[in-house]
C-alpha cells in the first residue's frame, strides 16, 4: 500500500510539473552528453597513443652531400661511418628492437608516394634525399638514450623522434577533452540547480499534503521518495538521450565516415560508448538524489 502511494504521488508530480521535468531531461541530456564526450575523447587519445607509440620510430639521418650542420662539414657520411653506426645500434639491444637502413632511392620512392598529388614530388631527385637508419625501440619512451648516443656522432646529420611529431596532435586532443569536461561540469551544475528548482516547485505545490503527512507521522523517507524518484526518472531519461547521441556520433561520424578515410588511425567504437554509460547513469542518479534530498529538507519541518 505504501509503495502504491509513493508511485502514485510520483506520477502525479511528473504530470503536474511536465514542462519542468522536460527541462530537467534536456539539461541532463546535454550535460551527460558532454561528460560522455569528454570520457570518450580521453579514450580516443589513449587508443591513439597505444597504437602509434607502438609503431613510431627514431630516425637517424646521415650527413648528405651539402649540409649546414657543423657535424657534417666533412661531407657525406662514409661507408665506414655507416658501419660504425650500425654496430652501435646493434649494441643497444634489447632496447633497439629493429634497425632498417633506408637508402637514397628508397627515401625517394617513399617521398614520391607520400606527395604523389603535390607539385613538390617532381622537384627532387634521389641524390637529394638523405640516407637514414630507421630504429624501432622496445620502449619508445627511451628515445633520449638513442638521441644522446647518436646526436652529433660522426656522419649523423640529425636524430628525429617521430613521437614528437604526434605530440601536437595528442595535445590538441587533450585540450579538446578538457574543454568538453569543463563544459560538462558547467552543465552539471545547471542540471543540479534545475533539479533543485523543479523539486522545490513540486514540493511547494504540495506543501499542504506534506505538512499533513508529517503531522500524521509519515517518515521523512516516505515524504521525500516521490520527489527523489521524479528527479531520478528525469535524469535517467536524459542519460538515455545522451547515450543515443553518443552512439550516433561514434557510429555514423567515426565508424562509418571517418575511420574508412583514415585507415592509418585506430578509433574508438560503440563498445567504448557502452563502457561509459554506467558512469553517466551513476552521475545522473547522484545529481538527482543530492539535489532533491537537499531541497526537500526545508519542507520536512512542520
Amino acid at each position: 500500500m505504501r509503495l502504491q502511494f509513493v508511485l502514485g504521488d510520483m506520477l502525479n508530480g511528473l504530470r503536474r510539473n511536465l514542462s519542468m521535468t522536460v527541462s530537467v531531461v534536456l539539461v541532463a541530456m546535454v550535460s551527460l552528453f558532454f561528460m560522455g564526450f569528454g570520457l570518450l575523447s580521453r579514450a580516443q587519445v589513449d587508443t591513439m597513443k597505444d597504437y602509434w607509440y607502438d609503431k613510431v620510430e627514431v630516425s637517424i639521418f646521415l650527413c648528405p652531400q651539402n649540409s649546414d650542420e657543423a657535424n657534417c662539414a666533412a661531407g657525406e657520411a662514409t661507408q665506414a661511418q655507416k658501419d660504425e653506426l650500425q654496430q652501435q645500434l646493434n649494441s643497444l639491444r634489447p632496447l633497439v628492437q629493429t634497425v632498417y637502413f633506408e637508402s637514397k632511392q628508397e627515401a625517394y620512392t617513399r617521398f614520391k608516394d607520400q606527395f604523389k598529388d603535390s607539385v613538390i614530388a617532381d622537384s627532387v631527385t634521389p641524390d637529394q634525399m638523405p640516407e637514414s637508419f630507421r630504429v624501432k625501440l622496445s620502449d619508445p619512451q627511451k628515445y633520449a638514450v638513442v638521441a644522446s648516443a647518436f646526436q652529433g656522432a660522426p656522419g649523423v646529420d640529425n636524430v628525429l623522434d617521430q613521437r614528437k611529431l604526434l605530440e601536437n596532435l595528442f595535445n590538441a586532443l587533450g585540450k579538446l577533452t578538457w574543454a568538453a569536461g569543463g563544459f560538462a561540469i558547467a552543465m552539471g551544475v545547471s542540471a543540479v540547480l534545475l533539479v533543485a528548482t523543479t523539486v522545490r516547485l513540486s514540493a511547494f505545490s504540495r506543501r499542504r499534503e506534506i505538512g499533513i503527512m508529517r503531522l500524521v507521522g509519515a517518515s521523512s523517507w516516505v515524504i521525500q521518495l516521490p520527489f527523489v524518484l521524479e528527479a531520478i526518472i528525469a535524469t535517467l531519461l536524459g542519460t538515455a538521450l545522451a547515450t543515443a547521441g553518443l552512439l550516433a556520433v561514434v557510429k555514423f561520424g567515426i565508424t562509418d565516415w571517418l575511420a574508412p578515410k583514415l585507415l592509418f588511425f585506430r578509433f574508438i567504437g560503440t563498445g567504448d560508448v557502452w563502457q561509459v554509460v554506467p558512469l553517466l547513469a551513476l552521475a545522473g542518479i547522484l545529481v538527482a538524489v543530492i539535489a532533491s534530498a537537499v531541497t526537500m529538507r526545508r519542507y520536512l519541518r512542520v
